[in-house]
């Protein structure tokens, strides 16, 4: 049956022919559909769940790379982030994103989920690819909460996790991803942006791109921590305080990865010629997740060994953050380039990210998660990488014939010049939406929070103590600062071998 799985026309020869064989060819189709569609719909579950376990892992990341006094706070953005999300992705952001038919800029449909059809031979516009796409709504913003962290009131995270997944986001989703997007390489041929369209086929753009650009703002409004930058300008390390959970994180995202990319093909069987045709894209689902690791994996290492050269040791932070920037680069073109290539993106994404975290510390910029270096800078580089090496080959298989494809692959740079539009007006879209609504909560002081919390810490004077209690006493007494004024006094009974190791005679605070 060539390439198809099920064609009324090629059964008929193996049933004989006849009225009766060509209702039982229909029949027979007919209920392939059915198992066609339980399948389609059981791997966007799957991989909408995948996405969603990233959640986890920029909560460990997150969590990990934060002071410890600013531990709950962190943590309670990331829950937030999910939940306050899910709803405003339900009551606008699926409709702004996907509701067709649109004007090409905004969605106009499906708010609330009101009028969804349940299924469609397209896989779209039905329950399980809302869930999918909520879970790409929420990594943007999980994404800026990294950039603000251990300084910002947790009223600002409520409010700009709303506006960025009810608003923000989804616009830039119906403008790539949408068949109705203006700059979708799902539209009709004959209204395809350069005759391309923009390929940011799992987010380098639409999720990345935007969460890095609004922490970038969200961060450079707010300012740096306090320390983070000594009287005379020079940076001081403020350490995150548990490498075991980033890499906790880090693995998690990897995990999740696999859903983010692969599951960007939304089903496994795609409709073919007359009802009743399938085509099987496990290859190309198979290739993409190949793609994915290679990227990730050679971004790690060239990260390992040029913070080697650089600094004089190993470090296994700045290798996670390599790690997750050659994912972030490669969401892109994942499903459109030779393994070997996504060598080459990776490569280049690690130096994109060192290079960007050489020029953050020059102009002051203070991101504890180098979201905006990460996401942003990464995510860029990403869509121009596309632009370059997309093979024609995976191209046609993934969006149809006689299209643009990579300039360094002979297809000229039509899809290079969508790929740099894109750019663009994300950049602009996010920074017209976010740049008000940050400096809008500045000047009524709900953005950051005062230099006395800022330095006590989030967890003691907004969250009612801290992560970590190391006494069950202290814990029940309801005063979660005791256990740091605790004295511990000497006993005759056992005498301190080194007389006055620790003149305040307490425990190391956990709080710095």
């Amino acid at each position: 049956m060539s390439n198809a799985i099920c064609q009324i026309s090629e059964l008929l020869p193996l049933l004989g022919g006849g009225a009766n064989a060509t209702l039982a060819a229909t029949y027979l189709c007919d209920r392939f559909t059915t198992i066609a569609y339980a399948v389609d719909n059981t791997y966007l579950l799957f991989s909408a769940y995948l996405v969603f376990a990233m959640q986890l892992g920029f909560a460990m990341l997150c969590a990990g790379s934060v002071r410890a006094k600013n531990t709950m706070n962190i943590m309670l953005t990331n829950v937030l982030d999910a939940a306050a999300g899910s709803l405003s992705y339900y009551l606008f952001g699926f409709a702004l994103a996907f509701g067709a038919p649109s004007n090409g800029f905004i969605g106009k449909h499906f708010f609330g989920l009101s009028e969804m059809p349940a299924n469609n031979s397209s896989g779209n516009f039905d329950y399980s690819f809302f869930l999918y796409q909520w879970a790409f709504a929420i990594a943007a913003a999980g994404i800026t909460s990294g950039s603000i962290a251990e300084r910002t009131q947790f009223v600002a995270y409520l409010i700009y996790s709303t506006f960025l997944t009810g608003f923000v986001y989804p616009v830039v989703s119906h403008w790539f991803w949408s068949i109705d997007g203006w700059a979708s390489p799902t539209r009709p041929v004959d209204k395809l942006l350069f005759g391309s369209g923009a390929i940011d086929f799992a987010g380098s753009g639409v999720v990345h791109m935007v969460g890095g650009i609004a922490g970038l703002w969200g961060a450079f409004i707010e300012g740096p921590r306090i320390g983070r930058f000594d009287r005379s300008g020079r940076s001081v390390v403020l350490r995150g305080h548990s490498a075991s959970l980033v890499v906790l994180g880090t693995f998690l995202l990897w995990f999740g990865w696999y859903g983010f990319n692969p599951g960007s093909f939304l089903t496994i069987l795609k409709a073919y010629g007359s009802p009743g045709g399938y085509y099987g894209q496990w290859s190309g689902i198979a290739r993409t997740a190949v793609t994915t690791t290679l990227a990730g994996s050679t971004a790690a290492l060239t990260t390992l060994f040029g913070k080697r050269l650089m600094v004089g040791h190993w470090n296994v932070l700045d290798v996670c953050n390599g790690l997750l920037g050659g994912f972030a680069a490669i969401t892109s073109g994942c499903s459109v380039v030779e393994p070997w290539a996504a060598i080459v993106c990776g490569f280049v994404a690690s130096w994109v990210l060192i290079g960007l975290n050489k020029l953050a510390e020059l102009a002051k910029y203070d991101d504890p998660l180098e979201a905006a270096q990460l996401h942003g800078g990464c995510g860029a580089w990403g869509l121009l990488f596309t632009g370059l090496f997309a093979a024609k080959h995976y191209v046609e298989e993934v969006y149809g014939s006689d299209r643009p494809y990579g300039l360094f692959m002979g297809g000229g740079g039509r899809l290079l010049a969508a790929q740099v539009i894109q750019i663009l007006v994300i950049f602009g879209w996010v920074t017209a939406t976010m740049v008000p609504l940050f400096y809008i909560l500045k000047k009524l002081k709900l953005l950051r929070i005062s230099a006395h919390d800022e330095t006590q810490g989030m967890d003691l004077t907004r969250h009612g103590g801290f992560a970590y209690a190391y006494h069950d006493d202290d814990e029940q007494s309801g005063k979660p600062e005791s256990f740091m004024m605790r004295r511990v006094e000497p006993t005759s009974a056992s005498p301190s071998p080194n007389p006055n190791p620790n003149p305040s005679n307490t425990r190391p605070s956990t709080n710095v």
